[in-house]
């Protein structure tokens, strides 16, 4: 039986009014493949997503993102909503294979005008794009010739890079380059439960170094064009003990925060793998494609640190246990699941642990201010008998975490904004349409979009740059 672990703090009550910094920046999130649709349309070539959601056993239920929430002919619509919920920023990601089809090569002018009718349709409602260039749907031609593994991936983002900014940079301020990539790398490669499915340590590693040097291409790219604001957004591990007095789950800590967090962190703010990485890594691979300059171009300075936050983790040392095949060389530890609560997807809910998480980023890698550019929760709660969706889980994961974030801010985080995850309900990669983070709900039959009681929450914390007190009568 797995063991369970009470989280060291939890959240409580909320009994005090909160208010955020004059400019916090307030945003909602998307993703391509997860809300587009229009997999076939207008000159979009195959993702690795489009194949690995058609290989039978990959995604629930054989779901696709083929039609997804029809974003591509329903954003204005949708634009509309993200005005009438109050945001200030919308970041989305772009869809690689709808500009180069085959990831190198001729430019699909179509794909470029959907964006462009996007970022002037969010423009005009006083919406802020913030793009995110790589969101996990890479064009199937490059995944052909190695993927993420192969540095032809690397250079061929930055060229890809370079294109979108020449179509947006006039009035696109905010560049991410990447999204997640330790998903990219450790699901992709590693365990194989996202796309491309592959299951290959030494691949894991290639793909992390090409990956943050893709990332650095891109940024150079960007900023020799003029781009204002260029950002990188990960998804750090909080890496806790069960037992802290015990020596070796704090070993099992080093080694799962080393895999992690440090393997990606130390490369882009110190312009160096942590050493006692690259010895764990050394049995699967002999980094041989790391070349001269790589980690100058990767630690090239940034503007922006995206942080994106659902759980913590809890591990002990445990003799004999297998590695995780999405943490290569984690052999002797156990994952604890929490006896407290937890949300659709099964993750632990534990806000103060992103308090600790944004207070450790910015005491160790000092200087980069910090956003949270990723933070919400599945729950299946649909329509009721009024028609509302009533979902009071997500409203209170949602208060404990931005009071998590003002505890931070408190505690001298240079912290400037929030992004909930997510807008609406979408194609949850191998989950399929099974789990739902969005604020406003989809019927996927009718696409019929419905402001759930939390997006009417976070409407409400916009409009007073705060949250109230439980008990107020303010609103």
């Amino acid at each position: 039986m797995t063991a369970t672990v009470t989280p060291t703090t939890s959240a409580q009550p909320a009994l005090a009014a909160i208010t955020f910094p004059d400019g916090f920046i307030w945003g909602a999130a998307t993703a391509s493949y997860q809300i587009e649709g229009a997999a076939r349309e207008d000159g979009r070539g195959p993702s690795i997503w489009d194949t690995f959601s058609r290989t039978p056993g990959r995604v629930h239920q054989g779901h696709t993102g083929d039609v997804a929430c029809d974003h591509y002919h329903r954003y204005v619509d949708d634009v509309a909503l993200m005005a009438d919920l109050g945001l200030a920023s919308y970041r989305f990601s772009v869809a690689w294979p709808r500009i180069q089809p085959d990831g190198t090569g001729p430019v699909n002018v179509k794909g470029l005008d959907f964006y462009d009718r996007l970022t002037d349709e969010l423009l005009g409602k006083g919406i802020d794009p913030v793009v995110t260039l790589y969101h996990w749907d890479l064009p199937q031609t490059l995944e052909d010739l190695g993927g993420w593994a192969n540095r032809l991936t690397a250079e061929a983002f930055a060229e890809y890079a370079q294109i979108v900014h020449a179509r947006l940079g006039d009035r696109v301020k905010t560049w991410t380059t990447l999204n997640e990539p330790w998903c990219s790398a450790y699901l992709g490669y590693g365990s194989g439960v996202h796309a491309p499915g592959k299951q290959d340590p030494a691949a894991v590693f290639a793909a992390i170094h090409h990956l943050l040097l893709g990332h650095g291409l891109a940024a150079q790219a960007l900023r020799s064009a003029g781009a204002q604001s260029i950002s990188i957004t990960l998804n750090p591990n909080v890496a806790l003990p069960v037992d802290p007095a015990n020596p070796a789950d704090r070993e099992a800590v080093r080694i799962i925060d080393g895999l992690s967090n440090r393997m990606f962190l130390d490369p882009l703010f110190k312009g160096q793998y942590p050493a006692d990485m690259i010895e764990h890594i050394s049995r699967f691979t002999d980094l041989s494609y790391i070349a001269d300059g790589d980690l100058a171009t990767i630690s090239a300075p940034l503007d922006v640190l995206g942080i994106n936050f659902y759980q913590p983790s809890y591990v002990s040392a445990k003799p004999g246990a297998p590695a995780s095949l999405d943490q290569p060389g984690s052999e002797g530890i156990a994952w604890h699941a929490s006896d407290g609560p937890v949300t659709d997807m099964n993750w632990r809910i534990e806000p103060s642990a992103l308090t600790r998480l944004l207070t450790r980023i910015n005491d160790d890698y000092p200087g980069v201010p910090l956003m949270i550019t990723e933070n919400g929760a599945a729950y299946p709660d649909g329509p009721s008998a009024d028609g509302e969706v009533h979902d009071a889980r997500r409203v209170d994961y949602l208060d404990g975490h931005l009071r998590a974030c003002h505890d931070a801010l408190a505690a001298g985080v240079d912290l400037r904004g929030y992004f909930v995850w997510s807008l609406m309900d979408n194609f949850e990669w191998a989950e399929g349409y099974r789990k739902r983070f969005g604020v406003v709900h989809v019927d996927y039959a009718t696409q019929k979009r419905t402001l759930k009681d939390s997006a009417k929450w976070y409407r409400e914390v916009i409009r007073r740059n705060g949250i109230a007190a439980p008990d107020s009568d303010e609103g």
